[in-house]
Formats: structure tokens, C-alpha cells, sequence
């Protein structure tokens, strides 16, 4: 990817930007490549989600009705919203290249043959905001959207919107339903949006990461893009690190870095006096991964051999200085808070494991109280919910009951938390 500026300093201009290739990619697409070819080319790169998921994109954008026949109108979308704790890989990238997002979402929207794109952005990220903004009019004047982009026959309308914002919007058809104007609920599947989305019509969801990557793949080509890895999984990985590690920050690096690396090369290590325990290699929602994982590769296939996801590659780190019970409470806590309540397991299954947890910690935790949360991650698991933010909520409950079994056990013995003075 162009390298972004750092967070304090000012964006990427457009000159700056088309100095650095910027652009290209759209231009070659425009003149050279019809919508089905771009598509095939994202295909063939192995270009997978980097919002969690991990789906395929260019897989996921054939499923569109194209044709003569096809739906009007079509529209792409931006997953902006980056609410997962402990991620923060989108916000480095729309505040120091905001092209790169534009550039990459006009080229979905072009391979889709969509009239309107989208940048669903959440409300706190105000700096990020005001240089999308300001990218985009730039956009309009050097005719990279609006009527007939290049002299060519594609046109595009893009709109930044700003949402009230919860984490419920990072589920893509809950987030349409923001954009609508309604509740974030999550949608009654199939239809699916690449078929019935925005307003019914077809619509493409990607997240930023995921997005900027495609202008990238256009201009150079699949076999470019396949050769940066060191994994299985083709491309680079912008890769994060939260934590009492020496040097917390974001880093793009090869798919399929080892975990060890990460940590240890590029975030510093670990604080002086402080011990390695565990990290949710992924963001909040995915299970822990304790010493013996250390050498993993952090690539799709890799993590989900040893238990855990990838997920957004922005890693928190668990030190032997923070209680793994009182972690885990706050985190089962954002995720009840942000329940939308659609349906049982969730909004029920979740206040039940805060309350627990909660008690646990203030050092009133009963004996059955592990049975009830072990209970628990299976309520929540894969199929019992309406859609995946309960079972992504159950992933460091499940995973720190296993890991840190003790630790548990020590707060109902001892009837106190051991961390607190």
C-alpha cells in the first residue's frame, strides 16, 4: 500500500497521492479492463475481507446481478464504523491516505457497475472525517467522480456518512439498515446485499483496509499481490499491538508474519518487569492465544489451526500485571452494552455473563459460577444467534476459561480479586 503519513501529521494530498502511483490503477481499469475483469483480477489475487471476516472479496462481489437485466440502482460501501476494541488499523489509513479509500472504493463501485458509493464512518472520528471530506471534493475537481470519471462512461456519486455510530454496525446488513435511517438490526438472511441490499438493491460491503488494497492489485497486478506474503494467504497485513508492549502501533508487514515477530520486533516487547500471559490476536472478539502460539503465522488459515481468528490482525496484549478475570469483564461488558437486544441468547445470554463476571471480581463469586459461564459460551455459540456478535463476544470467555482456568478459581477461593491492592 502508499504509505501512509503518521497520525500528527497532515494527509496524503491528491498531488501527493498521484506522485506515488495513485490513481493508476483507476485509470487502467477505466481503459483497459471491463467490470468482469476487474473482478477476476481481485479474484485471482486472493484478496480476502480485512474487516474480521476474512470471505473472499473478489468472490464476494460476482454474487451482484450484472446485465443489461440487472437491478438499478447498485451501490458500494465503506465499513467505516471500526468499533472493535483494541482496532484502530481504518483510522490510520483514512486520516493519512485518504485516497487510497477513495480510489479503491471507485473501483469497486466500477466493477459492479455501481451509480453511488458510501463511506459509513463513525461519528467519533472527526479528524478522519474532515480529510475524507476534503479528499473527496478533490476527487470531484480532478474528475475522479461524478459524470463520465476519465472521459469514460462510468459515473459515480460518493457520499460521506456520518452514523451515530455502535459497534452493531460493523455487521454489514445492520449497517444498511443505519444507513436507511432505521435501528442497527441485523437482517433476516438470504436475501444477501450483493442481491437485496441498500434500499433492496444490490450493495457490496468492504471494509477500508479491505478496499484499500484494490487499487493496489489493479495497477500491479495478482501475481504482484500474491508474492508480498509469507503465508498461504496472498498480500500485505496492516498488523497492530495494544498493551504493555514497549512500543504500541500498527505496522504493515507481510501476510503471514509470525506472532512472535510482531510482538516482539516491531512492538518492543514487553514492558520492563512485565511477562508475556496471552493476546486476542484479532481484536476483542477472538480467543486468546497464550506462549505456546508465539511462533504461529498471523494469517487466516494459521490462527484458526490453533483456536483463535485472525479477525482485523490488531492484537491486545494480556501481562502478567492485568487480572485475565477482570479483562475478560470488561470486555463481556462492551459487548452487553452493545447488544442491539434482537435476539435472546445475545442480549440476555450477555448481561447474565457481565453479572457473573462483575461479581466475580467484587469478590462474591460463587463455586458454580464457572459452570454457569461455561454454560454460557455455549449459549452463545455459532447458530444460537441472529448474528455473529454474540458468538464473537463468547470468543475471550471461552478462551480465557480455558487458558486462565486458575485464575478463576483463585477469585471464588480467595473471595477477592488477587490484582486489586
Amino acid at each position: 500500500m502508499t504509505e501512509a503519513i503518521p497520525l500528527d501529521g497532515q494527509a496524503l494530498s491528491l498531488r501527493g497521492y498521484e506522485q506515488a502511483g495513485g490513481y493508476e490503477g483507476l485509470r487502467k481499469a477505466l481503459h483497459e479492463m471491463t467490470p468482469q475483469t476487474v473482478q477476476e483480477e481481485v479474484k485471482k489475487s486472493g484478496l480476502r475481507g480485512r474487516g474480521g471476516a476474512g470471505f473472499s472479496t473478489g468472490m464476494k462481489w460476482s454474487f451482484v446481478p450484472m446485465g443489461t437485466d440487472a437491478p438499478h440502482h447498485k451501490y458500494v460501501v465503506a465499513n467505516a464504523d471500526e468499533m472493535e476494541p483494541g482496532t484502530f488499523k481504518d483510522r490510520y489509513l483514512m486520516e493519512g491516505n485518504p485516497h487510497q479509500l477513495i480510489e479503491g472504493l471507485i473501483l469497486a463501485a466500477y466493477s459492479i457497475q455501481a451509480d453511488v458509493a458510501f463511506i459509513f464512518i463513525r461519528g467519533e472520528y472527526k479528524l478522519a472525517q474532515e480529510r475524507l471530506a476534503k479528499a473527496i471534493a478533490e476527487a470531484y475537481a480532478a474528475g475522479y467522480l461524478g459524470k463520465k470519471i476519465l472521459k469514460s462512461d462510468f459515473s459515480l456519486e460518493m457520499v460521506l456518512h456520518i452514523s451515530a455510530g455502535r459497534y452493531m454496525c460493523g455487521e454489514e446488513t445492520a449497517l444498511l439498515n443505519a444507513l436507511e435511517g432505521k435501528r442497527a438490526n441485523p437482517r433476516s438472511k438470504p436475501p444477501f446485499p450483493p442481491v437485496a441490499g441498500l434500499w433492496g438493491k444490490p450493495t457490496i460491503i468492504n471494509n477500508v483496509e479491505t478496499l484499500v488494497n484494490v487499487p493496489h492489485i489493479i495497477a500491479k497486478g495478482f501475481d504482484w499481490y500474491q508474492g508480498l506474503s509469507r503465508g498461504r494467504d496472498p498480500g500485505t497485513k496492516i498488523y497492530g499491538a495494544s498493551g504493555k508492549v514497549k512500543r504500541p502501533g500498527l505496522w504493515e508487514l507481510p501476510m503471514g508474519t509470525p506472532l512472535r515477530e510482531i510482538l516482539e520486533e516491531h512492538a518492543g516487547g514487553m514492558r520492563d518487569g512485565m511477562r508475556f500471559r496471552g493476546v486476542l490476536p484479532g481484536g476483542a472478539s477472538t480467543d486468546f492465544l497464550v506462549e505456546e502460539h508465539l511462533d504461529t503465522s498471523m494469517d487466516f488459515i494459521e490462527v484458526q489451526k490453533v483456536g483463535s481468528r485472525l479477525g482485523t490482525g490488531t492484537m491486545i496484549v494480556l501481562d502478567d500485571h492485568t487480572c485475565p478475570v477482570g479483562m475478560t469483564s470488561n470486555l463481556i461488558s462492551f459487548f452487553a452494552q452493545e447488544s442491539c437486544g434482537w435476539c435472546t441468547p445475545c442480549w440476555s445470554g450477555l448481561n447474565w455473563a457481565k453479572q457473573v463476571l462483575a461479581e466475580m471480581e467484587e469478590g462474591r463469586g460463587r463455586p458454580d459460577d464457572l459452570e454457569k459461564l461455561q454454560f454460557q459460551t455455549k449459549f452463545l455459540a455459532p447458530g444460537n444467534t441472529f448474528c455473529a456478535l454474540a458468538p464473537g463476544a463468547a470468543e475471550p470467555l471461552q478462551s480465557a476459561l480455558k487458558y486462565f482456568h486458575d485464575d478463576f478459581e483463585r477469585h471464588i477461593r480467595e473471595q477477592r480479586c488477587p490484582w486489586r491492592a
